[in-house]
């Protein structure tokens, strides 16, 4: 697994950790996002992992987004982010494993476009969000995409056209946090949901992920109809599976199924 001063990993069982690790914030330049874009595409094709767990080192952040420092030394804005875009996560095709943000602070700008390009975001008490890239004369581009469409849309317009900062109460409110906890307390609660996805079905977790990414620029009619024809490679995979089959006979044996990702 790659990693880097700036990237930690740590893989138990099928389950990888990921830690940005950039003092003072956990900002994420270009050599950074490279980083995690390798990082995260070895987790997409290794078949021995099944979930990741993505957290910033530290109590303070999790991660503020693009390094405004590492800008003016010269990192382009429209640089090389790297296989999967910004973080390694926005634009990485193909990746139909769940994947857990733990943010353990600070989530803003660039650093909440990572998050929400998580499946599932728990978040600390004392964990606050932002998108202030109006202050820095830019746009949020992933956000003003994918905000809008999971939360409502004033909220979402809102944030992006004032840039002003909302505690995790208001961010689990919105449905942008699935769950808040004690910050000593995240990373065990992230290993264990890891843990229990680790255990369940792969091979229908990859097909809930394409069918999602697939229905979010098609009507409900056509989506249906490429998932009944088995035009999606996923669901074609699913349906001929020994998992498939494994489900049904551990269904009417009345016993927990044996999941083998084939």
């Amino acid at each position: 697994m790659n990693e880097s001063e700036s990237i930690k990993t740590r893989i138990r069982g099928a389950i990888l950790e990921v830690v940005i690790d950039r003092p003072k914030a956990n900002a994420v330049d270009l050599a950074t996002s490279r980083v995690m874009g390798e990082v995260f595409r070895n987790f997409r094709d290794d078949p021995a992992l099944r979930v990741a767990i993505l957290t910033g080192a530290g109590e303070k952040f999790f991660c503020p987004g693009w390094d405004l420092k590492a800008a003016n030394d010269g990192d382009a804005v429209d640089g090389d982010y790297g296989v999967g875009g910004f973080g390694g996560l926005q634009e990485l095709p193909h990746l139909n494993k769940p994947v857990i943000a733990a943010v353990n602070g600070i989530c803003c700008g660039g650093g909440l476009e990572i998050a929400l390009s998580c499946d599932i975001i728990l978040a600390a008490e004392g964990a606050s969000f932002a998108l202030p890239e109006i202050n820095s004369g830019t746009v949020a581009d992933a956000a003003s995409i994918k905000l809008p469409k999971r939360i409502p849309y004033h909220v979402a317009m809102e944030m992006l056209l004032t840039g002003r900062w909302f505690d995790v109460v208001e961010a689990q409110r919105w449905g942008i946090v699935n769950h808040v906890y004690p910050a000593g307390e995240l990373l065990n609660e992230a290993w264990e949901l890891a843990e229990r996805l680790a255990a369940g079905p792969p091979l229908v977790f990859a097909a809930i992920k394409e069918i999602v990414r697939d229905a979010e620029d098609s009507n409900f009619q056509d989506s249906m109809n490429r998932i009944t024809k088995r035009q999606l490679k996923t669901v074609d995979t699913l349906y001929g599976s020994e998992d498939a089959a494994e489900g049904s006979r551990a269904f009417s044996e009345k016993r927990d199924p044996v999941w083998k990702g084939v």
